[in-house]
């Protein structure tokens, strides 16, 4: 254990060194361990007849300096083991550290600074259980605001004892984690470090280790590197670190999405000393983890999770794993990756009941489904709390199932027997509540086949496989082998997914089979069936509504796979439109970009319109985080993942890629549309179907080999539309020789076409090689490369809106373009406060990124407030908050209580940059509606009256006396104040009459400080 230094005067006496370095020294007391002689003997007697409390640790470490006599101890241990940890840590962590210092008592004030920083670190882990909040996080927080300046809103994560690097100097210090902000304090040898850091102005977050700095955590800014070292536990630290910066690019990415996070449920059972929000992050760090695996509703919360085996009946096997519990769904992952997942609806099960124990089968429990499958977990170390848990969820499961939306594809999906005819053919005859749609937009009998099945199967019709000779044998095959797997494996969503089902998809889904397949490994199934009529619903309410998404779709209808049939009649289109528009409504924040219709439209070929739009929200919501919001920012970040495994797999390739400027064409429309829109429709599908099993990682590796293949004639391109012309000639090549389905030309091959076209390559020996060369990307690491790019991507479109708001502002503005970004990061940064701290403040609704970069950041009357009070020149005292009010209401022109940057600027121009004139004049618009409050102007209003005889009887002196000596200026001045065109304007001159040599002699002030 740690322990506060203290002095030893005697380093030597009763102890042996065992490993020393030239600031600590490893030592053991004699007579622990081998050896010793008699004065061991002599000390381990002592030792032993010693009560325990008065005993000595067997182990030490002490801290010294090359020309200090004195020694302080820093660690003792009961074991070898023990103490060598401690002793690993200082060596990897401080060694390297204190060479940099020149004075030796500051090396030592340091150390005793990081031991007493450790110490405080491990004592806030030992608090008692059962407080929400502990005495001792709830003292940090404090201290975190005091020390920082924060509203009593801004909570704190977690705080940690660390070293911060200023040059090549350590401070040793704390840093705080609050949902906002990173901070870091630090007082040591007289000299104070006081950091506080926006997470939404992370650029740049990453842990990494070099020859200056030891294992350490950097974190950028756009105009900073700041670098922390010596955790006790980095890895927690920099997990925590990541889920905040997280947050913060939801929140400028979508501030409603944040809003959603941002409300974190409080805990049922609290743990040791560590904040709600703390333990409310790490649950929903694993309930992201816990859906994308098995593709899962966003909605679903993992209950709790357990060590076990999984009894797999087609190998006779006990597979270890994890068993996963949530309200809904029961999952099972082995340990080894491609062993066997499992999951298993609650809405599917019959029976749990504990079986008898044995020693083979120790705590077993069997789970029975509807579809007379039978599964049998063992190894469970609370099996009774586990049936308990069930038990209760099964409770709360509705009596009834969905009803019979879904009743004819269930049946179809979860029994196993391999001779039940494919699932489309039954979908058919199912009542569906998409069919009564079909005669809104023409004949219901026309339009109903499109409600209950694939186009392709209507456009395409039955012709027997017989007739389609080797192909139709292949896709016979195909059949048989997926239908044997059905069979020893199960059919439907509780189907063992093994390495045998990968490899069964990448040789291809039989056409036949891929709607149902697609639904089930996407996890679309799982949503379509438990929200019946849903789709139905929201097309009734979508029909006849206009919007910008629907009149977008409009135009795009006809350019989605022309060269198909099943999309050259209305039919076809109709179908289309309908599921665009659907989706558009129920998901407004994306509501319809580009690439979306492509992809449904294939999706309408292989299932029926519910299918395909179930279909639609799995890729959207869950498989394509971000795709297809205005920005395309999920792209863009997958985008640059691609760049960065280009420059590992490809070395060679990347930099010449980059001078072209290719990776950024061609990403885009090969991410967006899963390659449907370059490559041959009977060869795209496929990559598709790998895809819904497997997830962005497929497209990844497919990219990856389609550079790899053209490698040679892409070091020798000149320019990028030639490097453009040797992809798309290569991409318009690959063949999909096994397909049944008609050729459909492919329109990009027009463009591309030459006299000398290359060979043919098949897209199954594309996707083998991918897989071969390319396999050892791994989701967990794609996950934790999509968080680096997106700070990158969203700190980049950040700063393109930047630009172009202080574009838009007019030139005779009188501020730099310097000066204009300073103050809209200012600008920007009182608006985010308001969703941090904002409450019911107009300003903490949703920011619609749809709207105009100007109109995205706004803040209200209190908020501007603050920024006249600390920017403005005309600040003064006690009547600053009425003049800022009444600038407000004054910039604010469309009457909403908000305003824009455009309109802060105009009036920070008038007050900096006008002369006095136009000084004057804004002042004077200060004391008229619409600047006054209908308080103020009922008082001016009063003060007129007052006044009017004495205005009378004063107007002939004020006339002869101008027609004496007053000049032009006088006159027109006398005309812009005194006229009385508005109710209260007789009392300005009062009120006005100090004020503007005040605010001369401030504007003096600011000019020369600036």
């Amino acid at each position: 254990m740690w322990l506060g230094p203290e002095e030893v005067l005697v380093a030597n006496a009763l102890w042996v060194t065992e490993r020393a370095n030239p600031f600590f020294v490893l030592q053991r007391r004699r007579g622990h361990g081998k050896g010793g002689g008699l004065t061991g003997l002599l000390v381990g007697t002592l030792d032993v007849v010693l009560d325990s409390s008065a005993r000595v640790a067997p182990y030490r470490i002490l801290h010294q300096t090359q020309d200090s006599q004195v020694y302080w101890t820093v660690a003792c241990g009961s074991s070898r083991k023990e103490i060598t940890k401690h002793w690993e840590w200082l060596e990897n962590n401080l060694l390297q550290t204190l060479s940099i210092f020149d004075n030796e008592e500051d090396i030592t004030t340091f150390v005793k600074g990081k031991i007493h920083g450790i110490i405080a670190e491990e004592n806030k882990n030992l608090q008692p259980q059962g407080d929400e909040d502990p005495g001792k996080f709830k003292e940090a927080e404090l201290k975190m605001r005091k020390q920082f300046g924060m509203p009593e809103g801004e909570k704190l994560v977690n705080y940690y004892s660390c070293s911060y690097w200023k040059g090549r100097v350590p401070r040793q210090g704390w840093l705080y984690l609050s949902v906002n902000h990173l901070c870091f304090y630090s007082f040591l040898l007289g000299k104070e470090v006081s950091l506080v850091v926006q997470w939404v102005d992370v650029t740049r977050l990453e842990k990494n280790a070099t020859l200056l700095f030891p294992e350490s955590i950097r974190v950028d800014t756009r105009d900073q590197e700041l670098f922390f070292s010596m955790f006790l536990n980095i890895g927690e630290t920099f997990k925590l670190m990541e889920q905040l910066a997280n947050l913060a690019m939801r929140q400028l990415l979508d501030s409603e999405g944040f809003l959603e996070e941002k409300a974190l449920p409080r805990p049922t059972r609290p743990h040791r000393n560590i904040s709600a929000l703390k333990r409310d992050l790490d649950a929903r760090a694993k309930n992201e983890c816990y859906r994308a695996t098995f593709r899962l509703p966003r909605d679903e919360r993992l209950d709790g999770h357990t060590g076990c085996t999984l009894w797999t009946p087609f190998n006779k096997l006990h597979i270890p794993g994890q068993m996963f519990i949530s309200s809904n769904y029961i999952c099972f992952a082995s340990k080894e990756e491609d062993a066997c997942h499992l999951i298993i609806p609650l809405r599917e099960v019959t029976i749990v009941e504990k079986a008898d124990s044995s020693s083979v089968l120790p705590s077993p429990l069997s789970i029975s489904t509807k579809s007379k499958m039978t599964f049998l977990f063992a190894n469970l170390k609370d099996r009774d709390f586990l049936v308990q848990r069930i038990s209760d969820f099964l409770q709360k499961m509705p009596s009834k199932q969905p009803g019979g939306s879904g009743g004819g594809r269930k049946a179809s999906t979860a029994d196993p027997a391999p001779e039940r005819p494919p699932a489309p053919a039954e979908a058919a005859d199912q009542p569906s509540p998409t069919s009564p749609l079909g005669g809104r937009q023409g004949s219901s009998v026309q339009e109903a086949p499109t409600a209950s099945q694939g186009l392709l199967k209507l456009f395409q019709g039955n012709s027997p496989m017989e007739d389609l000779g080797a192909k139709g044998a292949k896709e016979k095959m195909k059949e048989e082998s997926w239908d044997i797997h059905f069979f020893e494996y199960g059919r439907g969503v509780c189907m063992y997914r093994t390495a045998k089902t990968r490899e069964l998809v990448l040789k291809g889904i039989p056409e036949s089979l891929r709607g149902e397949l697609w639904l089930l490994f996407s996890g679309a199934w799982n949503e379509m069936v438990t929200h019946p009529g849903y789709y139905a619903e929201l097309v009734e309410k979508s029909m006849g509504k206009y919007s910008l998404a629907t009149e977008e779709i409009e135009r795009d209808l006809h350019r989605s796979m022309p060269e198909h049939p099943a999309f050259q009649n209305e039919l076809g289109i109709a179908a289309l439109r309908r599921v665009l528009t659907a989706y558009a409504f129920r998901n407004p924040t994306i509501g319809y970009c580009q690439a979306m219709n492509i992809v449904t439209s294939v999706l309408l070929l292989y299932g029926s319109e519910e299918e395909a739009f179930w279909l639609l929200v799995a890729l959207c919501e869950r498989m394509l985080p971000d795709y297809y919001n205005t920005r395309v920012v999920g792209a863009l970040v997958d985008q640059g993942i691609f760049e960065e495994l280009t420059r590992d797999f490809l070395p060679q390739l990347s930099e010449k890629m980059q001078d072209l400027g290719v990776i950024s064409s061609i990403s885009l429309s090969w991410f967006l549309t899963l390659f449907l829109s370059v490559m041959p429709f009977e060869s795209a599908v496929v990559i598709v179907d790998c895809f819904f099993y497997e997830g962005i990682k497929v497209i990844l590796q497919v990219a990856l080999a389609i550079l790899d293949a053209n490698m040679e004639q892409l070091l020798g391109c000149g320019d990028e539309g030639e490097a453009m012309t040797v992809l798309g000639r290569y991409l318009d090549n690959v063949v999909n020789k096994q397909s049944v389905s008609p050729p459909i030309p492919h329109l990009h091959a027009l463009l591309t076409s030459g006299d000398d076209p290359p060979a043919e390559v098949d897209i199954f020996d594309l996707l083998k090689v991918s897989y071969e060369k390319f396999s050892s990307l791994r989701a967990d690491d794609i996950e934790q490369m999509r968080f680096k790019q997106r700070l990158k991507v969203i700190q980049s479109l950040e700063d393109t809106a930047k630009r172009s708001v202080v574009r838009a502002i007019p030139g005779d503005i009188g501020f730099s373009i310097e000066e204009l970004e300073d103050l809209y990061m200012v600008f920007k940064a009182k608006h985010l406060a308001s969703q941090y701290w904002g409450g019911s403040r107009p300003t903490a609704v949703r920011r619609d990124p749809s709207l105009p970069y100007l109109e995205q950041y706004r803040i209200d009357a209190s908020q501007f407030r603050e920024l006249f009070t600390s920017l403005t020149p005309w600040a003064c005292g006690t009547h600053t908050p009425v003049l800022a009010g009444r600038m407000f209401r004054l910039l604010d022109e469309n009457r909403d209580s908000l305003i824009n940057f455009k309109e802060f600027v105009t009036g920070m121009s008038g007050m900096y940059h006008g002369d006095l004139t136009d000084k004057l004049k804004a002042l004077y618009k200060l004391h008229l509606p619409p600047a006054l409050s209908p308080e103020e102007a009922e008082s001016a209003l009063e003060a007129t009256h007052y006044f009017t005889e004495d205005s009378s009887s004063e107007e002939t002196p004020r006339q002869e006396e101008q027609e004496r000596g007053g000049n032009e200026d006088g006159q027109e001045k006398r005309g812009d104040f005194f006229l009385p065109t508005h109710r209260g304007e007789s009392d300005q001159p009062s009120r006005l009459s100090a004020l503007p040599s005040h605010v001369g002699q401030r504007e003096r002030g600011s000019e020369g400080d600036n």
